[in-house]
């Protein structure tokens, strides 16, 4: 049977990737000796006994160590436990080329995260038959890099990323759409990607409990409670997706950074300090990517896990640290009553435009100051280029919680930032 007949004459074979505990595997595979088939965790804070576990080896998980756990309670049903800080630095560079990797078998690779792609392969045939195509690039990624990674293979992006989830570590799975109903239809609607608790719930309030039942239900009744996600809800319940793979690498849609903070913090003088770090890395991170933002929005969670975000969009686009540190300030002194303990502080900077596209209005104050700040904002970021994020600091910036590390790259960072990519792309070998 000729590799042909293994590609569907209309239609797409699409593959997802998803690394295996990956923070926890790269130090495996980079210090065998000290982490292979240990019980470990990557666990995010200043002093690391008081911080949340990020994730976990697959020792450690059949332990009952979970991702969001406590590192004290951890440590009580884990004694043997290995706390690793985790290192940012060498996650992306294990992530640049396990996509290199992928991108060698096709140029229509859609990176999700740090640690997950899709792979349309339907123009893939000189490599072989699909299954060879994902077998090839598990090996590889085992052999060259040293870590596992689980694939689905499946006709389009939702059923390839269900597919990765039903056999870890290092499995390969196939699902066919005719595979949906004997698969999926007797599991909870939240076990289909992309349905949370919060959906389920309000489908269970309309008898709708399983994947089966989703599937043939009412799309007159889902559209009435669910708008035009209703649609979309029983299509996904028969496997149809209709999204594609885009390779670009699309201009953010957000910036943002968050912090969680080890003890309670009450006054505002150390809000304000936090903000101006996490004002100063998200502007960094805008201009690295020539980008204005016209909307600001602060996050703040407090000890009991309750969370309130606030917007403003502001009469002019910026790119400022000062712009962005005082309407942060701003929205906080509007909305949280001073003394009110906290736990996490963000900034997110949002309706997003390309610099040299963005006409900015100025008045005859703010344009006479305005190439000013431009030539400050560049001298500045060329330093910080040059001699590290920590070159050039003020006072207020100085501290010992978490926001006065975020310059760290190495210790700071999250699985869904993909600047990395953005600003190293990945060329295909010829």
């Amino acid at each position: 049977m000729s590799v042909q007949n293994y590609y569907p004459k209309q239609g797409r074979v699409i593959l997802h990737i998803d690394m295996n505990a990956f923070y926890c595997s790269v130090h495996e595979a980079v210090e065998p000796h000290l982490y292979k088939g240990k019980p470990l965790a990557v666990a995010g804070s200043v002093e690391l006994r008081k911080g949340i576990i990020v994730t976990s080896s697959y020792v450690a998980r059949s332990m009952g160590i979970k991702t969001g756990m406590q590192v004290r309670q951890a440590l009580r049903i884990c004694p043997d436990l290995i706390l690793i800080r985790p290192d940012f630095d060498l996650y992306r560079d294990f992530s640049r080329r396990f996509m290199k990797i992928a991108y060698s078998y096709s140029p229509m690779v859609e990176s999700m995260s740090i640690d997950e792609c899709y792979v349309d392969i339907t123009g893939s045939k000189q490599f072989g038959t699909p299954m060879e195509i994902a077998t090839q690039i598990q090996n590889r990624i085992m052999d060259e890099l040293h870590l596992p990674c689980s694939i689905g293979v499946a006709p389009n992006k939702l059923l390839a990323k269900m597919g990765s989830d039903m056999k870890k570590p290092n499995g390969i799975t196939v699902v066919r759409l005719r595979d949906v109903p004997s698969l999926f239809w007797d599991k909870p609607c939240n076990e289909l990607y992309g349905i949370g608790r919060k959906t389920a719930d309000k489908l269970k309030k309309l008898n709708i409990y399983t994947l089966g039942q989703l599937a043939k239900g009412d799309e007159r009744l889902l559209t009435k409670h669910f708008g035009i996600m209703g649609a979309h809800l029983k299509q996904a319940a028969n496997g149809i997706d209709h999204s594609v793979v885009n390779p670009e690498q699309e201009q953010s849609k957000s910036i943002g950074h968050t912090t969680t903070l080890p003890n309670d913090v009450t006054s505002k003088k150390e809000v304000y300090r936090v903000f101006l770090n996490l004002a100063d890395q998200v502007a960094r991170r805008l201009r690295r990517q020539k980008l204005m933002s016209a909307t600001v929005q602060i996050t703040i969670r407090d000890p009991e896990m309750r969370t309130i975000t606030r917007s403003v969009t502001l009469q002019t686009p910026t790119e400022h640290l000062d712009d962005i540190y005082h309407t942060a300030c701003g929205l906080y002194d509007h909305h949280w009553e001073e003394g009110e303990p906290i736990r996490l502080l963000g900034i997110t900077l949002q309706n997003l435009s390309a610099k040299e596209d963005t006409a900015i209005q100025l008045d005859l104050f703010d344009y006479e100051k305005q190439p000013k700040r431009d030539q400050l904002n560049r001298i500045m970021d060329e330093l910080r280029d040059k001699f590290g994020e920590n070159a050039i600091l003020t006072a207020g910036m100085m501290g010992d919680d978490p926001s006065a590390l975020i310059r760290n790259h190495k210790t700071r960072g999250t699985s869904l930032q993909m600047d990395h990519l953005k600003h190293n792309p990945i060329h295909r070998e010829e």
